[in-house]
């Protein structure tokens, strides 16, 4: 059996849009046994995907922060040592960046990745022994279809499937009845959706008989859920979660509404009904994307009102 590793490192949306890849390997390559290397803090997501054999978690935002420390190269030379008695027969680098490229450098196999004309970082191809040119003009789910398909010479179908296993159980913590889980917080603020459309919102679903729940990961992030939830009838902030929580607190969710951060793309890979509100990107390339249950709204300068947001979620 061929074994290959996958590397797509980060961010949580970006390696939501990376499943599709390998449940296509999975499909028209049962021959291939598919390894991922991924960012220790999103190990959680390939996990759940059935195909998946073995996770290789690296740590290149904390080894930034210490280069030069005794644990960066003891943890440094542990992952070389693992990435050559793993046995890879080829790397296909998802990322297209400069760091993705060098942490494929370590990996003694053929290693594959985009043209120069399709990386996000056009200086990563130096690394690869074969390129593929993959237009610009698709979403970032088929771009990663179709370089996994050229690489190993398949041509993927039109049904997309993310291939999650979702988490069975209920969070024992989170409401009886129907909920629906507000995502609040993204990494920039001007991606951000008024507090009072929220507010605004969670009243509205509440009379609907949909609780909210209103997750927060940061100190600000906890904050403002509490003070979502204090305005919103029965909504309740969540406890802090682990990416692992958040996946099961998701897969239960009668529907999810976020802005544009990688825990809307996860609820859509778990086939729950999304809205995701866009406020300063387009979504065409980085939107929801794959399932009828998944809407964008929105776009650049573009602010969705409540209603519009509302006339989105599913009845």
């Amino acid at each position: 059996m061929r074994k290959i590793l996958i590397i797509k490192t980060s961010s949580l949306g970006d390696v939501v849009h990376a499943l599709p890849a390998v449940s296509d390997i999975a499909r028209h390559c049962p021959d291939i046994a598919v390894d991922w290397m991924v960012e220790e803090s999103f190990s959680a997501i390939p996990a759940l995907h059935p195909a998946v054999q073995h996770i290789i978690p690296v740590a290149t935002r904390r080894w930034r922060r210490t280069p030069f420390s005794r644990d960066t190269w003891h943890e440094v030379t542990a992952l070389r040592r693992l990435l050559r008695d793993r046995s890879y027969d080829l790397t296909i680098d998802l990322q297209g960046l400069i760091k993705s490229a060098l942490l494929g450098w370590l990996v003694p196999a053929h290693r594959v990745g985009y043209a120069w004309s399709s990386a996000r970082e056009p200086l990563a191809t130096l690394a690869y022994q074969e390129r593929f040119a993959i237009p610009w003009a698709l979403h970032a789910v088929e771009r990663n279809r179709l370089l996994a398909a050229q690489a190993l010479g398949y041509a993927p179908g039109p049904e997309i499937r993310y291939g999650l296993k979702a988490p069975s159980a209920r969070p024992d913590w989170a409401p009886a009845e129907p909920y629906v889980v507000l995502l609040h917080a993204t990494s920039r603020p001007h991606k951000e959706w008024p507090e009072s459309h929220w507010v605004e919102l969670g009243v509205r679903l509440h009379q609907h008989g949909l609780r909210a729940v209103i997750p927060g990961g940061s100190q600000i992030e906890r904050e403002r859920a509490a003070r979502l939830a204090s305005r919103i009838p029965s909504a309740m902030a969540a406890p802090t979660l682990n990416l692992a929580a958040l996946a099961a607190l998701l897969a239960h969710a009668r529907c999810v509404v976020g802005v544009d951060t990688g825990l809307s793309h996860l609820a859509a890979a778990l086939n729950r009904p999304v809205v995701a509100i866009f406020t300063a990107t387009q979504p065409e390339a980085t939107g929801v994307y794959g399932s009828p249950l998944a809407v964008n709204c929105g776009g650049k300068k573009q602010l969705p009102s409540v209603e519009t947001v509302l006339r989105a979620i599913p009845a």
